[in-house]
C-alpha cells in the first residue's frame, strides 16, 4: 500500500446539488497524477487525534489526463465530521493531505462481457471516470448500462454529461432511475429491477460494477447470483 502524503491545492470548487460539490485538487509536487479509472483517493483530515479516524477516502471522479489536477464528488453526510470539514472549511487555495491513487476497483482487461456499472449517489464518481477513459481512447467494449439510483432528479450528478455519452457512445446507456419524484417520466424505483429486467430475455456474460452504500450493494450481490452469475462476476467499492 502506498505510503506517500501529498500536499494537494484545492483550485475549484462548484456546487454540484444541493448537497453535493465538486473539489479539483492539484498536486504541484508532480508532473502528473497517474492513476487508473475506478481508483480512489485518501484524505488525511484534522479532526481527530487518531489516524485513522481522520482518514476518508473518495472515488476518484475524472479520468486520468496526464495532469497533476484530479477531481472528487463528495456529498455532506448529515453528522459526517469528515465532510462538513470539507464544505466549511476548504475553500479554493486550501491545502489537502492526500494518498493514492488505490484499489482495485478498475476496469477488466479483456472488456469482452457486457458491462452493469450500478450506483447510488456520489457513487457514480468511479463510473464517470470509467466512462470517459473509455470514449477518450476509444477502447472497442460491448454494451455498457450505467444505472444510477437516487431519490429526485435534483440528486442527479452529471446528468447532461451523460445524457451526451449517451448520444456519442452507441453501446453506452445511461439509466437514471429516481425511487421517489412521481413526475418523473424515466425509470421508477430501485436499481435492481432494472439490470433484472435488462438480463430477463438474455442472460448474457456480464461483469457487474457496484459502487454505494452497504445496503444496495448487499441486495444487488444477492440478486445478481440469484440470477446465477459467479460471485467473480461483482466487483464492489463500498461507501460508508
Amino acid at each position: 500500500m502506498q505510503e506517500i502524503w501529498y500536499t494537494g491545492i484545492v483550485t475549484r470548487l462548484v456546487d454540484e446539488t444541493h448537497n453535493t460539490r465538486r473539489f479539483w485538487i492539484r498536486i504541484p509536487e508532480l508532473e502528473r497524477f497517474d492513476f487508473k479509472p475506478g481508483q480512489f483517493v485518501t484524505l488525511d483530515l484534522p479532526i481527530h487525534e487518531k489516524k485513522n479516524k481522520r482518514w476518508r477516502s473518495y472515488s476518484i471522479a475524472s479520468h486520468p489526463d496526464s495532469t497533476n489536477i484530479f477531481e472528487l464528488v463528495i456529498v455532506l453526510l448529515e453528522g459526517g465530521v469528515g465532510s462538513t470539514y470539507l464544505f466549511n472549511e476548504i475553500k479554493e487555495g486550501s491545502t489537502l493531505q492526500v494518498r493514492g491513487p488505490l484499489g482495485m476497483f478498475t476496469l477488466p482487461a479483456d472488456m469482452e462481457k457486457d458491462l452493469f456499472l450500478i450506483c447510488t449517489g456520489t457513487g457514480i464518481a468511479p463510473f464517470r471516470s470509467m466512462v470517459q477513459y473509455i470514449q477518450l481512447h476509444q477502447l472497442p467494449h460491448p454494451d455498457i448500462h450505467l444505472i444510477f439510483g437516487c431519490r429526485y432528479e435534483q440528486d442527479l450528478l452529471y446528468a447532461e454529461e451523460m445524457r451526451q455519452l449517451d448520444k456519442d457512445m452507441p453501446r453506452f446507456h445511461y439509466i437514471p432511475t429516481l425511487s421517489r419524484q412521481e413526475d418523473w417520466t424515466g425509470k421508477k424505483g430501485y436499481v435492481h429491477s432494472i439490470y433484472e429486467e435488462i438480463l430477463a430475455d438474455n442472460k448474457r456474460p456480464a461483469n457487474f460494477y457496484l459502487c454505494g452504500w452497504k445496503a444496495m450493494i448487499d441486495e444487488a450481490r444477492q440478486r445478481i447470483t440469484a440470477m446465477g452469475y459467479d460471485r467473480h462476476d461483482i466487483h464492489l467499492e463500498l461507501y460508508g
